[in-house]
C-alpha cells in the first residue's frame, strides 16, 4: 500500500527513531519542583539561543503565546496584532476568555508586517475613554500569510518605537526557526526584538510536543505560576524536552531542505517559487473542497484554507520522492 503524503501541516511530523531513543534515554525529574535536568537544559539552551535571561517549557504554542501576552498585558488592556494572526484566529479567544485581555487587529497585506500601520493604531495609556494598548504581537513566520518571513527592518522599527512608547512586543515565533534559516537572520537578533517570545518545537523541528517561552528572568518566574494555574505543570517531562534538544541538534539545520521542497512543489503546480519563502505553498482560485477530497482519495492530504484556497506544508516526513509524487497528483487534479 502506498504511504499517505500528509501536507496539511508540519505539526503532523512523527518522532524519528533517533529522537525516540533520545526520549527513552532522557534523565528525568519532577519539573514542578524544578528537578528535571532535561527540561532545565532545554530552557537554558533556548534562552541562550534567543539572547534572553530565562525560558519556560510549555505543552503548546497556544499556552506559550497566551502566557507571553499576559506577562506584558494586564486585564482590561489590549494587544494589537495583524487581523490574520494566529493569536486571534486559532487560539479560541483565550486572551479574553482566560485573561480578560482585549485584542484589536489591523489588516495587512498578506500578513506582512508594516510597523507604521500598527504604530498608528496604538492607543495611549492615561486616556480613560480608551482601552490602552499594552503590547503588539507579531507572528514570524506568518501562518495565514503562507509562511511569510517578516522584514527585519520592520521588526527593528517596531521595537525601537516601542521602547519610547512603553508598549511591549510579543513574538509568536512558532516557525521562527524557518524564518531564521530562510532569511539568514540569527535567532538572537529576532530574540532581542521582543520582550516575550514563544517558539514551537512541534512544527518544523519535528518534536511531538512542546514550545518554549523566552523572556526576562522576572517574567519567566511569573510565567511559571501562570503555567501551573493553567494546568501546564508537568512532572517527568524530560522525555519531551529530550525530543526538543534532539530537534535543535538534528532537525534545525535541515529546514532549508523543506524550503527547497516547497519551491519545487510550487513550480510543479504553476505557483511562482519566488513567492515561497519557507515551507508553505498556497494555491489560490481552486475549488478547495473538491481538490482536497480528490487528493485524499489518491493518497495526498492538503489543507483547505478557504473555499478557493489550499495550503501545502513540507516537513520532516516528506522527502523528495514524496514531493514529486504529491506534485504529480495535485498537478493532474488542478489541470482538470
Amino acid at each position: 500500500m502506498t504511504a499517505v503524503i500528509d501536507l496539511r501541516s508540519d505539526t503532523v511530523t512523527r518522532p524519528t527513531p533517533a529522537m525516540r531513543r533520545a526520549m527513552a534515554e532522557a534523565e528525568v525529574g519532577d519539573d514542578v519542583y524544578g528537578e528535571d535536568p532535561a527540561i532545565r537544559a532545554l530552557e537554558e539552551r533556548v534562552a541562550d539561543l534567543f539572547g534572553h535571561e530565562a525560558a519556560l517549557f510549555v505543552p503548546s504554542g497556544t499556552m506559550g503565546n497566551q502566557i507571553g501576552m499576559r506577562l506584558v498585558c494586564e486585564p482590561g488592556q489590549e494587544v494589537l496584532c495583524d487581523a490574520d494572526a494566529h493569536v486571534v484566529t486559532y487560539e479560541m479567544g483565550a486572551a479574553a476568555a482566560v485573561f480578560g485581555i482585549s485584542t484589536r487587529t489591523v489588516v495587512s497585506a498578506g500578513g506582512l508586517l508594516d510597523a507604521d500601520a500598527l504604530i498608528d493604531q496604538v492607543r495611549p495609556r492615561g486616556d480613560w475613554h480608551l482601552t490602552a494598548t499594552a503590547a503588539v504581537a507579531v507572528e514570524n513566520t506568518h501562518n495565514r500569510g503562507g509562511g511569510r518571513v517578516q522584514p527585519l527592518a520592520e521588526l527593528e522599527r517596531l521595537f525601537a518605537w516601542s521602547r519610547g512608547a512603553g508598549v511591549a512586543v510579543h513574538l509568536d515565533g512558532a516557525r521562527i526557526w524557518n524564518a531564521s534559516v530562510a532569511s539568514g537572520v540569527d535567532l538572537a537578533t529576532y530574540g532581542r526584538l521582543a520582550d516575550t517570545a514563544s517558539v514551537c518545537l512541534s512544527k518544523g523541528l519535528g518534536a511531538p510536543v512542546g514550545s518554549v517561552l523566552v523572556a526576562s528572568a522576572e517574567r519567566i518566574a511569573a510565567g511559571r505560576l501562570w503555567r501551573k494555574r493553567l494546568g501546564g505543570g508537568m512532572r517527568q517531562a524530560g522525555v519531551l524536552a529530550a525530543a526538543g534538544l534532539h530537534a535543535l541538534d538534528a532537525h534545525f539545520p535541515r529546514l532549508a531542505e523543506d524550503h527547497e521542497h516547497a519551491r519545487l512543489l510550487a513550480k510543479r503546480l504553476g505557483v511562482d517559487p519566488a513567492t515561497v519563502e519557507t515551507n508553505m505553498v498556497v494555491v489560490d482560485d481552486v475549488p478547495a473542497p473538491l481538490v482536497a477530497e480528490a487528493a485524499k482519495a489518491r493518497g495526498v492530504r492538503v489543507s483547505q484554507v478557504s473555499p478557493r484556497r489550499i495550503r501545502l506544508v513540507t516537513h520532516l516526513d516528506v522527502d523528495r520522492a514524496a514531493v514529486d509524487r504529491a506534485g504529480d497528483v495535485l498537478a493532474d487534479l488542478l489541470d482538470r
